[in-house]
């Protein structure tokens, strides 16, 4: 396991937002992972000891995840406001460029940071998402957000999740799907397992058009002047193959990664994802 240290900083209304900075060296733009919708900093943990020390690599907790503050008012809980937070760690940590690898809802906020900081985007990974998001899959997600739970062990809270997803897993043992159990999960202050994010982050998603809230093509081109590497899950119900085929025609320098036997999303340590990734920080560190 890599070391990193919990860092924080401050959203502009006042909440106190985590991080997890795993440090690298000081000549290459930091990775900056941001998570998808139910997910935390957790889920870059593979990615992160895989790369730490040749890379530096922040894992965010969006509002309402993990170790981040839950927000007063719920409706703070899309994109728009998630760009704004992200902003202020950038500015708060004095970076520069950096290379934005998003998953899903991460990937939508990526989009959005790269028409609005164009300049320091050095490269992106767009996990599973796409400016155009198909609508089964939006109806399984709205099907179980924020419907909460609890369970008396982790091995319970393993089956549960599997019993949930083995379709977008159908690979995984038990072993797999108790480390993603704990990822997802925390220990309650009664001793029980339960979700790892505030419940309300279900109320905007579930609202028309609270995915993304905005016509993301036009913000594909904010990524056009970076290498961009584009994961999809060849079970997904999120990011449909013609997406794929769109985005590439607009991306200069842009590769797609088709992960065998996932669906919504890859975990990115998969050995046909971490090839990938690994060929576009190249494409990244030979720009300079």
């Amino acid at each position: 396991m890599a070391e990193y240290g919990d860092g924080y900083w401050w959203s502009n209304d006042g909440l106190r937002l985590h991080y997890r900075d795993y440090p690298g060296p000081a000549d290459k733009p930091p990775i900056l992972c941001l998570p998808g919708l139910t997910r935390n900093a957790r889920d870059y943990e593979a990615l992160a000891n895989r790369l730490a020390g040749r890379w530096r690599v922040i894992a965010i907790d969006l509002r309402g995840r993990g170790d981040s503050a839950y927000a007063k008012d719920p409706m703070t809980y899309v994109p728009l406001t998630y760009v704004q937070d992200v902003e202020a760690l950038i500015a708060e940590l004095g970076i520069g460029r950096f290379v934005a690898v998003g998953t899903s809802l991460g990937g939508i906020v990526t989009l959005l940071l790269g028409a609005a900081t164009r300049a320091r985007i050095a490269g992106a990974v767009l996990n599973d998402v796409g400016p155009e998001i198909a609508q089964g899959g939006l109806d399984r997600i709205k099907s179980y957000v924020g419907r909460g739970g609890n369970w008396p062990t982790w091995m319970h809270a393993a089956r549960a999740l599997r019993d949930n997803n083995r379709n977008v897993y159908p690979g995984y043992s038990l072993v797999d799907w108790l480390a993603m159990a704990k990822r997802l999960y925390r220990l309650n202050s009664s001793g029980r397992i339960v979700l790892d994010y505030d419940m309300k982050i279900a109320e905007p998603f579930r609202l028309p058009g609270g995915e993304a809230g905005v016509d993301l093509w036009p913000a594909l081109d904010g990524l056009k002047d970076a290498p961009v590497l584009v994961v999809r899950g060849a079970l997904s119900d999120i990011l449909a193959d013609h997406t794929v085929k769109r985005m590439l025609s607009l991306l200069p320098d842009a590769e797609a990664a088709e992960i065998p036997g996932v669906g919504h999303a890859p975990t990115l340590d998969e050995p046909d994802a971490a090839a990938a990734i690994d060929r576009l920080l190249a494409r990244v560190a030979a720009r300079g």
